[in-house]
């Protein structure tokens, strides 16, 4: 080897796996100290949904769309949960640790790409949402939900729906000039998603020009997954509404590796 050879620092390829792995010993590091009262939201709160409108508007309501109104809001919390548990941490995270905590400072100095960061903290977060947003099926067990086997798929689409989410919640980080224009976010974004997805009411009880808008809606292809996972897949359909989460996952990593490039980097 020549000192020329010697001298000239080591490159980074593309994308390296070593990084990625870091970043999630880190994460899992931080989930010991806090496991406990992350768990416990992230299951108690969409457990609440399912109680309150399940057994509230079901004792109204009784059936809706051919299933037993508790099934059907059973199934859509899922969605819902995965949606809140993937998004806020994404936003809300990423923001401390790269404004307050100055935490990529230090992962940067090390050989670690900001596209690698990005994989490790979404890659963490939709896994971590995926298998807590099972747990509205379970509680469902209990009241009387009879799944397909099709149910095992159900993290498969958590997971998936999950890293977009989580992937859009960097990349809103990165957008916002601080912390409070959230609220911008919360209210006029996530709200009209959590609403117009199907979860609580079929969608063709909404007015003709909100079908389009819930057509184009991530939820709304996770709850669509998540139903037909649970009472019976429809596989061309189905296909469809993998794609559209695919797309979407594939379009929010863009922007979230060029967002906190451009936050971090340049």
């Amino acid at each position: 080897m020549t000192d020329h050879e010697r001298a000239r620092p080591e490159q980074l390829r593309t994308f390296e796996w070593a990084p990625v792995r870091g970043v999630w010993r880190r994460e899992l590091a931080l989930f010991r100290r806090y496991w406990a009262s992350s768990s416990f939201a992230s299951i108690i709160e969409p457990t609440i949904y399912l109680l309150a409108f399940g057994f509230g508007f079901g004792s109204l309501v009784g059936h809706v769309a051919g299933y037993r109104y508790v099934d059907f809001v059973g199934t859509g919390v899922v969605a819902t949960a995965t949606l809140f548990t993937s998004v806020f941490p994404g936003m809300f995270n990423t923001y401390i640790r790269r404004t307050y905590q100055h935490s990529y400072d230090a992962v940067l100095a090390a050989p670690v790409d900001v596209h690698e960061v990005v994989a490790g903290e979404a890659s963490w977060i939709a896994v971590k949402s995926g298998v807590y947003s099972c747990a509205p099926i379970l509680v469902s067990l209990a009241f009387g939900l009879r799944p397909d086997i099709g149910v095992i798929a159900v993290p498969i689409f958590t997971v998936l729906t999950a890293a977009g989410f989580a992937l859009f919640g960097i990349w809103a980080s990165t957008v916002v000039p601080s912390i409070n224009s959230f609220d911008y976010i919360i209210s006029g974004v996530l709200a009209p998603l959590f609403l117009v997805a199907g979860t609580f009411f079929p969608i063709s009880g909404l007015p003709h020009w909100a079908h389009p808008i819930a057509h184009v809606n991530p939820l709304y292809h996770c709850v669509e997954l998540v139903r037909h996972a649970v009472f019976g897949f429809h596989p061309l359909a189905d296909l469809g509404h993998v794609g559209a989460l695919v797309v979407f996952a594939a379009l929010m990593w863009f922007l979230a590796v060029r967002g906190m490039r451009r936050r971090l980097i340049d």
